[in-house]
């Protein structure tokens, strides 16, 4: 037999104490529900934040570029020689530079994403040309570390890429 079924039988008092306890016994695990649920957002938000800023350094430093030189050439623009590193597994996320960019690529393999058009697949001994303001993104598809000597010739003044839009 079900409470509410004997409830139902119970004398016309009995059954009011009955439904008075019921109710104050959900009240007040709604409440204890409550308290809870207040204690543990704030921690499980502060936890988010954390988790994402720490996804974000650890992009920001997947990528690498290393500066080998910087040759004020030709007029009115630099040229940066630098080598570039990309972890297996990493992106550099789509971005663009200013001026042209010129690689070689020293070690492992990587898949170039480009904006509307075919994916370009990039071994140890091959170079590549991006021309200025070409939307692209690096990703390492090998096992090991992605490496290139770069070059990029831009404007003095300009950064040496910018994440695209």
């Amino acid at each position: 037999m079900s409470a509410f079924n004997h409830a139902a039988k119970l004398p016309s008092r009995v059954r009011k104490g009955v439904t008075h306890a019921f109710r104050n016994s959900f009240n007040r695990n709604r409440t204890v529900m409550m308290a809870r649920t207040i204690r543990v957002v704030p921690v499980v938000a502060t936890l988010l934040v954390v988790t994402t800023a720490v996804a974000q350094q650890a992009k920001l430093e997947a990528f690498r570029r290393t500066t080998l030189q910087t040759v004020d050439y030709p007029p009115g623009y630099e040229t940066v020689s630098v080598i570039a590193e990309l972890p297996s597994g990493s992106c550099t996320g789509r971005h663009t530079h200013p001026g042209a960019e010129s690689a070689y690529v020293l070690e492992g393999e990587a898949v170039v994403k480009f904006d509307g058009k075919p994916d370009l697949i990039l071994k140890a001994g091959q170079p590549l040309h991006f021309g200025p303001d070409v939307v692209h993104n690096v990703c390492n598809s090998s096992g090991g570390l992605f490496k290139a000597l770069a070059h990029y010739i831009v404007e003095k003044g300009k950064p040496l890429a910018s994440p695209a839009p």
